[in-house]
């Protein structure tokens, strides 16, 4: 019969086989160590494991306990790497389609889940909800350790189908909860109008397939209706294709380096722009908040980074990494972050997020307020746009 420190003894070896792995030939786990620094630390690891099989005051599951120590180890990285179970691995693999019904919500892993942006025409938008936002539990079960692909799964539903969101937003001691309707999210990726006969007004709700040609389409319709000077909004733009936002970006810088990226062991590669294209001249001002992620980030850096646009609001999220899935022997996985996007300067992104030319301060409700009708980004960025094409 195996003892109990002999089974956690296999099952440390077998899932710390990939992991020294990894770690040993430059993988994505952070920088290579001495071979004897990684057999140390495994060795302090399964005596940890054993410690408690033996001393803990109740019965313990050794596989329990895993699981959990590898959530920390992926989850101390980023947020936005995580130990995924095999039946995330599996529908990951499959590219298993999520229900229709949705909030509108992008989220990370930040010990709960953590809003990065709620999309202005959706139920989480429409609710008041905002980037920053704590979801601490969905239909009562609490978000603790949850990684953002769990959580987003959750989030997910048939559409007009109901859940309840228990939300904790700055200082707030006590959780409001919040019911919210699925619905599915339509719409076009990019909507226009004209402010006034000089001034367009284009809205990116998200860098899909095909987003980068809408844009384009969509600046030439407003630049033949007499548009002068155009405000794009990229407000909770969060999630989508990467090279959708580079794409974007590229309609309006023509020449140089538009983006690097950074890969395992300081590699860096150039992200260039269009050689010699011919690109939209018009004058641009861009409309950010903290919700402005992912794509969209890529999308703002590129323009701002060329001066080829101001920005107007609060800073963007921070969010410029690009995950990738290594399976693990029993089936698990690890979800790892294994590049950045960094400005054609080489500042970065992840984290830092972009500083907008011009700051403007929102003052933040409390959560069951209603939200204010007044949009102090929108009209600051009409005054400033106005100012740059006179």
């Amino acid at each position: 019969m195996v003892s109990m420190s002999q089974r956690a003894r296999l099952i440390i070896l077998f899932a710390s086989v990939p992991v020294v792995a990894f770690t040993m030939v430059g993988g994505f786990l952070g920088q290579a160590v001495a071979r004897e620094d990684t057999y140390r630390h495994l060795r302090i690891f399964e005596d940890v494991v054993s410690l408690i099989g033996s001393n803990y005051v109740e019965q313990v599951d050794i596989d329990d306990v895993m699981h959990g120590a590898l959530r920390g180890l992926a989850g101390g990285l980023d947020t936005d790497s995580a130990f995924l179970s095999a039946t995330d691995v599996q529908r990951i693999e499959t590219s298993e389609l999520l229900p229709e019904g949705e909030l509108g919500l992008e989220v990370t892993s930040q010990y709960y889940l953590q809003v990065i942006a709620a999309r202005p025409d959706s139920p989480a938008g429409q609710a008041g909800i905002i980037p920053g936002d704590f979801i601490r539990a969905i239909d009562g079960d609490t978000t603790r350790r949850l990684s953002a692909i769990e959580g987003q799964r959750l989030l997910r539903g048939e559409p007009g189908s109901s859940v309840t969101l228990s939300l904790i937003r700055g200082n707030t001691n006590e959780p409001f909860d919040i019911e919210l309707t699925r619905q599915r999210l339509a719409g076009p990726a990019v909507a226009t109008r004209m402010l006034d006969e000089r001034l367009g007004y284009v809205r990116v709700n998200r860098f899909a397939a095909g987003t980068s040609s809408e844009l384009a389409d969509a600046i030439d319709s407003l630049v033949d209706g007499g548009a002068s000077g155009l405000l794009v909004d990229v407000r909770n733009t969060a999630g989508g294709s990467f090279e959708e936002g580079i794409a974007a970006a590229r309609l309006f810088v023509g020449s140089g380096t538009l983006l690097r990226r950074t890969e395992h062991g300081d590699q860096e590669i150039d992200i260039p722009a269009t050689a010699g294209g011919s690109a939209i001249e018009t004058p641009v001002v861009l409309l950010t908040n903290f919700g402005t992620a992912h794509a969209a980030e890529l999308f703002v850096a590129g323009l701002s980074g060329a001066d080829r646009a101001d920005t107007v609001g609060q800073r963007t999220a921070g969010r410029a990494s690009l995950q990738r899935l290594v399976k693990l022997p029993d089936g698990t996985g690890l979800w790892l972050s294994w590049a950045r996007y960094v400005k054609a300067s080489g500042d970065p992104i992840h984290r830092s997020g972009i500083l907008p030319t011009v700051a403007v301060d929102v003052p933040v409700v409390e959560l069951g307020e209603p939200v204010p009708a007044a949009d102090p980004i929108l009209e600051q960025g009409l005054e400033h746009l106005r100012s740059t094409i006179l």
